[in-house]
């Protein structure tokens, strides 16, 4: 057992995984090596708990962009990518995919160190959040009956769990940061936003890995929450302005 952040290293060059692990373990991680998507998807099935993943996207047989999808549906670690010469390609589908942060090769150790932390004081924030709202939405039950929920389309936006439920009441997977962008939309119905504004109203962390963020995660509620994300009925796109939520789907 070890209380260190347990990070895994997917990378298919054993000279780069042992340089990796050897300065995370210096700097209070715990690393564990793995050479590709195989080993990775028996150590997720392994069931042992573990929090960021740092995958590299050039590798023989799966390569991590498909990891990094496969990998936020079923759990919530953090993922880091690793892209070759910082290829705005690269970062811009590991995002709309699902990863956290990205870091170009050849990999500057010191910045590695420091956007996963970063990563893991979001990932703290968000776990801290979710217990307390869990508290706040009892003592809220006790005064009165009614919760603080908000209709996106046929899904609800538990505010105080911080869940987004589908029509049948079944969890909707979202990132934290994707939950806190959608509820300042929510929360500002018909109104237009900036991508300034929506970037500071969410809390943006000032170790933001791209400052296309907004349009990334915008794309990723939609997948989410729209019937036809290639033609939104509830967040529209302002063009040369921003984003607005709209009350009313379709109007």
């Amino acid at each position: 057992m070890t209380d260190k952040p347990r990070i895994l290293v997917v990378d298919d060059e054993r000279d780069v995984r042992e340089t990796l692990a050897d300065y995370l373990a210096l700097h209070g991680f715990s690393p564990e090596l793995l050479d590709g998507g195989a080993a990775l998807r028996a150590r997720v099935a392994d069931g042992a708990p573990f929090d960021v993943v740092l995958l590299d996207i050039t590798m023989p047989g799966e390569d991590g962009l498909s990891l990094a999808r496969w990998l936020r549906e079923v759990t919530t670690a953090g993922i880091v990518m690793v892209t070759a010469h910082g290829d705005p390609i690269d970062r811009i589908v590991g995002l709309e995919v699902g990863a956290d942060d990205y870091i170009p090769k050849p990999v500057e150790l010191r910045e590695l160190v420091a956007r996963i932390r970063a990563l893991m004081r979001r990932m703290a924030d968000a776990a801290l959040a979710a217990p307390a709202a869990a508290v706040e939405a009892a003592a809220q039950a006790v005064a009165a009956p009614q919760t603080r929920r908000m209709p996106i389309g046929e899904m609800m936006l538990d505010l105080d769990a911080r869940r987004l439920l589908d029509a049948d009441g079944r969890d909707v997977a979202l990132t934290a940061m994707e939950f806190d962008l959608l509820q300042v939309l929510a929360e500002r119905p018909d109104r237009v936003l900036s991508r300034e504004q929506l970037l500071e109203l969410s809390h943006k962390d000032p170790d933001e890995p791209f400052d296309r963020s907004i349009d990334i995660r915008i794309a990723r509620l939609r997948r989410k929450i729209e019937r036809d994300p290639a033609r939104p009925e509830m967040i529209k796109t302002v063009r040369g302005v921003g984003y607005v939520f709209a009350r009313r789907p379709g109007d």
